[in-house]
This record gives structure tokens, sequence and C-alpha cells, in this order.
């Protein structure tokens, strides 16, 4: 029986199971997404810091980053790059607070925005969970596009929901929902 035990724990460590890697904040997705919607080159990525006033309220799994163009002009102004977590095999965990094990599935993404804080494009770039895979289609996350934060996203309503896919579509969304009002109260704050 402890055999077993062990030979068990060592094929979960082997495959990764529960195994989280650190967020990639440059991918390669990333840099090919903005030299699409721009003509300049290479924009330099600058950090934004979150007030703690803010950041005590919005615990996030991600950054904000302004771009600074060197020349030429871009649509895109700011950018997030973040996680969500999906489900596991133990069950679904949606928030980061409620997972005391640190151990889910997860999928990384970025949002570019306008200088207004308007979604212009959604994508995700690091997929690692076992269902749900279908809301890294690019039509699918199109629907995101012109997002403001005036209006609430309701899954059903203005978001399409995928069968099969419900815990993943109801992250994203409550994600980049809350990303965009949090982009709109830092602009405000700086």
């Amino acid at each position: 029986m402890k055999m077993q035990l062990v030979s068990g724990l060592l094929l979960l460590l082997s495959i990764g199971i529960g195994a989280q890697d650190e967020i990639d904040f440059n991918p390669k997705a990333l840099s090919s997404e903005l030299g699409k919607v721009s003509d300049t080159s290479g924009p330099l990525l600058l950090e934004i810091q979150i007030p703690k006033s803010l950041a005590d309220k919005n615990p996030i799994q991600g950054k904000y980053f302004a771009l600074e163009y060197q020349q030429g002009d871009s649509p895109i102004s700011f950018i997030y790059v973040g996680r969500v977590n999906s489900c596991r095999a133990g069950g679904c965990l949606v928030s980061p607070e409620k997972n005391e094990t640190g151990l889910s599935e997860y999928f990384d993404y970025f949002v570019l925005f306008d200088k207004e804080a308007v979604v212009r494009q959604v994508k995700v770039y690091n997929y690692q969970a076992t269902h749900g895979h279908e809301i890294t289609a690019k039509g699918w996350l199109k629907q995101f596009v012109g997002f403001n934060g005036n209006n609430s996203l309701t899954v059903g309503k203005e978001i399409d929901g995928i069968s099969g896919a419900t815990i993943s579509v109801y992250g994203i969304t409550a994600d980049i929902e809350g990303k965009c009002l949090l982009l709109k109260e830092i602009l405000v704050k700086n």
C-alpha cells in the first residue's frame, strides 16, 4: 500500500499536476499582436504600480503596463497580462483566495486597451486546463472588444456561453470586467 502511494505521488509530480508556472508577462504572442496593431517597432512596456488603496481592495494575479512609443502612434495604450484559475480534479476554484492549496488549472491571457481603457483585443496565450479551451478562439474573444466598463458583462446576454467551458467563460468574463474597471480607477488616481 505504501509503495502504491509513493508511486502515485511520483506520477503526479512527474506529470506536473498542480504545478503552476510563473506568469510570462511578455509572451511572444503579445509582441506579435502589438506589431499587428501598430506601425511602430518595439514599444517599451512600463509596469503600472497599483496604488495601495486600490491594491488592497482588488488583489490580482497579473500586471498592468503602459506602452511608451519611441516614435509613431498606436491605438493601444495599456495592457493587462494575468491569470485566471479554472478547474482541477478535486473541484473548481474560480478565485485564488478560495484556493488554500494553491493548486488549480489555469490560463494566462492579455487584454489590449486604448487610452480610454476600452478593450481593443483579448488573447489567451497559455491555456493550462483540461476543459474549456474553446475560449481561446479568436472569434469568441472578439465579444469583449469595445467593452468600456460602463455596463456589466453577463454570460448568456452580452457574452455567449460555451457548453463544456462554463467555468472558463465565467472566469475570463469576470476577470476582464474587473480589470477594465480597475484600470479606469488607476487612471483616475494617477
